[in-house]
């Protein structure tokens, strides 16, 4: 045991902070998941402090529910924040070389989100060999609605997650074809979900075209999505329904095999 989210020497140290990054030093590569009463045992805190730092690090983002809702494990705030998200995390590591052959047997940018509430965070991007590839970088926030990406990350939610998701059913648009209410996202993500992939043609940018697939862990739960994206004057939207679709889905399937197999606690 280690001794509590110690009492701070220093009187302008505020001790319920310090506590709460006690509990976010506890998740490492080795052990990226913790329950509660693992963290009272470990830390030496009354079972209502942690909870309420729990409640409290969730809200914000920094930890994300896991195994049932019983454990906790780092969430995406923690990479906006600065911290080593990726500590706890190997699907960046497993997904880059998988993303770098996309992008070079495609010639298109390839990326990995991961979603956020309502939006999705870019954790990876390979650019393409040319001056049209996509100028998204890794932090980079897309509302998960309008954009394909998102579209994937959120395509098998029931309806009560995604009416507790989007309370309004009144929906931001960014283009002609972004969905505006709750309604019209539900029929998209049907035809998604029946289509097992997501297509767009100017769906969140005027003239890029893209495709994404999702990622899927050991239970089968989406947790991540890839893409591809090309200038619309140079890739079809028929192209990216072939054989660009094919490539997309083939990567999405190889990186949720090595998640399933090689990852810790698989």
């Amino acid at each position: 045991m280690k001794p509590a989210a110690a009492r701070p020497v220093n009187r302008y140290v505020v001790p319920a902070l310090a506590q709460g990054l006690s509990v976010l030093g506890l998740f490492t590569r080795e052990r990226p998941v913790w329950t509660a009463p693992q963290i009272v045992a470990e830390l030496a805190l009354a079972r209502a402090t942690v909870f309420r730092l729990l409640q409290t690090l969730e809200v914000a983002g920094y930890v994300t529910r896991d195994d049932g809702g019983r454990g906790f494990r780092l969430g995406v705030s923690v990479l906006n924040a600065g911290f080593s998200y990726l500590a706890s995390s190997d699907l960046v590591e497993v997904a880059q070389p998988v993303l770098r052959r996309l992008r070079d047997e495609t010639g298109l940018s390839a990326h990995l989100v991961v979603r956020d509430g309502t939006d999705v965070v870019y954790l990876a991007r390979f650019a393409a060999n040319s001056t049209l590839s996509s100028s998204v970088n890794v932090g980079t926030r897309f509302p998960a609605h309008a954009t394909t990406l998102g579209r994937m990350s959120i395509c098998e939610l029931t309806d009560a997650e995604l009416a507790a998701l989007y309370p309004d059913p009144r929906l931001p648009s960014f283009s002609e074809q972004t969905p505006r209410t709750l309604k019209e996202l539900k029929a998209l993500l049907a035809a998604d979900r029946e289509r097992g992939y997501a297509r767009s043609q100017g769906f969140f940018e005027r003239g890029v075209n893209s495709v994404a697939a999702p990622v899927r862990d050991k239970s089968g739960t989406i947790v991540a999505a890839i893409n591809i994206t090309a200038v619309e004057s140079h890739v079809t939207i028929a192209e990216m329904d072939g054989p660009l679709k094919d490539l997309v889905l083939a990567a999405a399937a190889e990186i949720s095999r090595w998640i399933v197999h090689d990852l810790p606690g698989s």
